[in-house]
């Protein structure tokens, strides 16, 4: 082991040592299994074709998703304030004056924020495997889904820890650490339906019905009953908004099972057949005739997934940029000997 290593060793496990000592942790692994045991028994209950039929995702998918949700409002609590906690006890400086360095201290931290975060994951896959088991879940679907969530748990971890070294009070880097995965889940959002519907562009609408059913000779006649215009909101010009949200992310990476007819049968593949929809431009000269029935079809959910764009590795990439500047933010505030020191900043 080399003595980058050993430092960064050292740090985690010291943080690990002192979150199992928590009370506290115990108690919100046990709320947070709980809460599993009550979703899967409600879903395996009230919607048994999820479980015993032939698509059988649904309740997984269900389940990977509230473990993503819980652990998104655990894990800043967690994380947000591994160094300036350790600074408001004056505990830092005396690991700093140690042969640990920064980028030891910062890693380690890191790491030790993750484990913990994937600590619920742990705690979830019973009721995955059962899900997963009873509902014949393909193993890429298991292996693409958890390999998402995982990584997504680390951006969390890596975000409070790099706002924990760059903000000196602990409340303010946890609350900090909370908004910008607001800012990721529910910000995004806003963001794309205030923008779609700011740009809009005027499109016409033209319906036809029959006027004459037509004979053997005569084919049926059609006559205009309604034309007019209206502002059609540009979503498509927007789509790549929501490729930063954890959620989509997740959904457009993980491969779409289909039912008979086409469309997705788990919660993966319904949103992710949502926001491919959004990349289709509007029509801005529709037609619908009952004389030619064909302007009534819609693409199905599989045809507008294979022949629309992924993004859910731009996504993936902004993520980790987010997860690296964030560490690397820490690093660059939290090394010794410091220039200069924030106000109010406690030094040992």
């Amino acid at each position: 082991m080399t003595a980058f290593a050993a430092g960064v060793r050292t740090i985690l496990v010291l943080e690990l040592l002192q979150r199992v000592r928590r009370t506290a942790w115990y108690v919100l692994l046990g709320v947070f299994v709980a809460l599993i045991a009550v979703l899967t028994i409600v879903l395996s209950v009230s919607l048994p074709g999820l479980i015993s039929g032939s698509s059988g995702s649904g309740v997984y998918s269900v389940i990977i998703y509230f473990v993503l949700l819980l652990s998104t409002l655990v894990t800043p609590a967690l994380s947000g304030n591994a160094i300036n906690g350790d600074r408001d006890a004056g505990t830092l400086a005396t690991t700093q004056v140690t042969l640990v360095t920064t980028g030891q201290l910062v890693l380690g931290k890191f790491l030790a924020a993750w484990i913990a975060a994937l600590a619920f994951l742990a705690a979830a896959l019973p009721f995955l495997i059962f899900s997963a088991v009873t509902g014949g879940v393909s193993a890429i679907e298991i292996t693409i889904s958890v390999l998402i969530l995982i990584a997504e748990l680390g951006v969390i971890a890596a975000i409070g820890v790099g706002l924990s070294g760059l903000i000196a009070r602990p409340l303010f880097s946890i609350v900090l650490s909370y908004l910008a995965v607001a800012a990721l889940s529910i910000g995004t959002l806003f963001t794309f339906a205030v923008a779609g519907i700011a740009v809009q562009t005027q499109a016409t609408s033209t319906s036809y019905v029959f006027t004459d059913d037509g004979s053997a000779d005569n084919p049926p006649e059609c006559t205009v009953v309604n034309a007019g215009t209206y502002m059609a909101p540009r979503w498509d010009l927007f789509w790549p908004i929501l490729v930063a949200n954890p959620y989509v992310l997740l959904a457009d990476a993980v491969p779409t099972s289909y039912n008979e007819s086409g469309y997705p049968d788990d919660l993966f593949g319904s949103l992710k057949y949502t926001v491919r929809s959004l990349q289709i431009p509007p029509d801005l000269d529709a037609v619908y005739d009952d004389c030619d029935l064909s302007t009534y079809d819609t693409p199905k959910a599989q045809e507008v997934i294979d022949l629309t764009t992924p993004g859910w590795f731009v996504g993936l990439l902004i993520h980790l940029v987010l997860a690296a500047g964030a560490l690397f933010g820490a690093w660059a505030r939290t090394r010794t000997p410091a220039a200069r020191l924030g106000k109010d900043t406690r030094v040992a």
